[in-house]
């Protein structure tokens, strides 16, 4: 299991799913993608479409930076 990070808080929908998908389908089984991104419609729709493709969101959690979050999706 490899874990990987993608930044994607400066990007805003649909784009934020779109460019986290493209990096979900790179990995292999069992690896974990962290995506930092913002809160608001990012932090919302990232994780619910996440699930809905069948993927695993480990976690979601508030960084030091108010407004960033983190959210952890394994494949």
């Amino acid at each position: 299991m490899a874990t990987y990070n993608l930044d994607i808080t400066k990007e805003h929908c649909p784009m934020t799913f779109v460019k986290t998908k493209i990096e979900l389908n790179k990995l292999q089984a069992g690896d974990v993608l962290n995506v930092k991104l913002t809160e608001g419609e990012p932090l919302e729709n990232v994780p619910k479409s996440a699930t809905e493709q069948g993927f695993k969101v480990l976690s979601v959690a508030a960084t030091e930076t108010a407004g960033i979050y983190n959210v952890a999706i394994e494949k």
